[in-house]
Formats: C-alpha cells, sequence, structure tokens
C-alpha cells in the first residue's frame, strides 16, 4: 500500500521545483527561439510577397512597354509605307511624262522623216512619170 507522509510532499515541491527550472532552463529559450523563427518565416513570407508583387508591377510595365514599341513601330511602318508609295506614284508620273516625251519626240521625227521622204519620192514619181511618159510615146515629154 501506498503511505502518505511527509515525503509525498517533498515529491510535489521536488516535482514544482523541476517544472520551475526546466521552463527557465529549457522551455523559454525554445519558445524564443521559436517565436524569433516564426517571427522570420512571416518577415520573409512579406519579402516575398513584396517581391511577387513589384514583379508583377514590373512585368504589366513590361508588357504595356511593349505594346506602346510595338504601336509606335506599326505607327511608323505605316507613315514609311505611305511615303514610299507616295514617293513611288512620283517616279512613276516622272517616268510616264518622260516616256510621253520621247514617244512625241519620236513621233515628231518620224513625221518630219515620212514628209522628207515623201517630198523626195515626190520628186522621183514626177520623174519617174516622165520617163514613163517618154517611153510610152516615144518622145520627150514636158
Amino acid at each position: 500500500m501506498i503511505k502518505v507522509d511527509g515525503s509525498l510532499f517533498i515529491q510535489i515541491v521536488n516535482f514544482l521545483f523541476l517544472i520551475w527550472v526546466l521552463n527557465i532552463v529549457l522551455y523559454k529559450p525554445i519558445r524564443n527561439i521559436l517565436l524569433k523563427r516564426k517571427e522570420k518565416i512571416e518577415g520573409l513570407q512579406q519579402s516575398i510577397d513584396i517581391s511577387n508583387k513589384d514583379a508583377s508591377e514590373r512585368d504589366s510595365a513590361f508588357d504595356q512597354g511593349i505594346r506602346e514599341a510595338r504601336a509606335k513601330g506599326l505607327k511608323k511602318k505605316d507613315s514609311l509605307m505611305a511615303a514610299a508609295s507616295e514617293e513611288e506614284k512620283n517616279m512613276i508620273e516622272e517616268i510616264n511624262k518622260k516616256a510621253q516625251a520621247d514617244l512625241a519626240e519620236v513621233q515628231g521625227k518620224i513625221k518630219r522623216d515620212a514628209e522628207a521622204v515623201r517630198t523626195v519620192l515626190q520628186k522621183e514619181v514626177d520623174d519617174f512619170a516622165k520617163a514613163i511618159g517618154q517611153k510610152l510615146l516615144g518622145r520627150a515629154v514636158e
């Protein structure tokens, strides 16, 4: 059987003293370390959240910049295409004008040459007509 005497109270005091010593020596330092670790993890989590937010803001700003650059590039391309089209039209007009001038010059030269040939042939026709008339008639035609 168990006897309840003074040693039970000594054991209770001894147990309470041991809990108090363990609390001071072991439990409080471990709890402090765990609290510091928890605070550090929370701080790291906050810095991760801030970094993610900054990264997403930079990503959206980068995307916006790319969209703006593309729009600006397309406008520049369109303006260059319009300028090139206008330049092409001007060059074609100049070539057409020059071709028309060359054609008119060639037509004029052909007309002059045809007129010169016509006058030469007209003289020769008269000479040939006289010669044919002389041969047919057998005498000189004037």
